[in-house]
């Protein structure tokens, strides 16, 4: 198979490396502690934050590969699904979106899906039993991937957190801790060896619930860097119940963040790592002095 052309990535002007900013927050100014934001939400308006790190590799490598149709996965709100939808329409490549649950396919889109279905998506329902099974190669072949070159859900395989390394190698020696949410665990695998050697340290908030990402992080460090990389660890307190979920104190969280620093917040990610920040800063985990980091991975949509 002939190589596609490389795609143009430096077209899409994404904001790298994304801003730094600091902000005045009483609870972690009391205890002596700095907040910093990464603002990774400013990367690109339709490919923000570690959409974008975990992407560009696998673009890379799809038109390497000689394939011009992404195969990937996602729930009916996928953040992942949206992301990959642009990405396709922006840079000319054909997207199929394999979507959990096959009782979505007569009903209506909802906004999400409908905003990959205007980007060119092709959208394929699928049964509960069968996307547990995706990675399967008999499953895949059905779904027809046998022509396409296939990004897991989330975009987490060792190309994205070699990807997702970048963001720690642009906060070693500016921040001591960097907090992140985790869903797939491809950003804490790349963000925790990106700071490797920097005397920083990741924690990751996962927003799902089960207590699996341990195994999944390592497993990503091991495929993308040979080894486990870095400082990191989990916090699973911060759930709010599972995916989706938002609690009506990670909701009153949000918006009175909001209301002191004028940043909006994403309500299913990014809120439960700063609400666990906040969390662990009040219960006294960080020395006076420490440089504390919350990755802003994304935008409300």
């Amino acid at each position: 198979m002939t190589s596609a052309p490389v795609p143009d990535l430096a077209a899409l002007r994404p904001r790298l490396p994304s801003p730094v900013e600091e902000v005045a927050d009483e609870r972690f100014a009391r205890r002596g502690v700095r907040l910093l934001l990464k603002r990774d939400d400013l990367i690109h308006p339709r490919l923000p934050g570690n959409k974008w790190r975990k992407l560009e590799p696998n673009l890379l490598a799809a038109a390497a590969s000689g394939r011009r149709t992404l195969l990937t996965f996602g729930g009916a709100y996928s953040n992942h699904l949206r992301a990959t939808a642009a990405a396709g329409r922006l840079l000319g490549f054909a997207t199929v979106g394999i979507v959990r649950g096959d009782e979505l396919a007569d009903r209506p889109l909802n906004w999400s899906l409908a905003r990959c279905a205007a980007d060119g998506m092709e959208l394929r329902f699928v049964s509960r039993a069968t996307y547990r099974r995706k990675t399967e190669p008999s499953v895949l072949s059905s779904l027809g991937a046998d022509d396409c070159f296939v990004v897991p859900e989330g975009g987490s395989n060792a190309a994205a957190a070699r990807g997702c390394a970048a963001l720690g190698a642009e906060l070693r020696g500016v921040a001591d801790v960097v907090g992140v949410a985790c869903g797939t665990g491809g950003t804490l695998a790349g963000l925790a060896a990106g700071l490797d050697g920097g005397g920083g340290r990741a924690i990751g908030f996962p927003v799902l619930r089960g207590g699996f990402l341990g195994a999944e992080v390592a497993r990503l460090q091991e495929a993308a860097f040979g080894c486990r990389r870095g400082e990191w660890t989990l916090d699973d307190r911060f759930h709010g119940g599972g995916y989706a979920r938002v609690p009506p104190g990670l909701a009153a969280f949000a918006d009175d963040f909001e209301d002191r620093h004028g940043v909006p917040l994403e309500r299913l990610y990014v809120a439960k790592a700063l609400f666990g920040l906040t969390t662990l800063v009040e219960e006294g985990a960080f020395a006076p002095g420490t440089r504390v980091a919350a990755v802003i991975t994304g935008a409300p949509s």
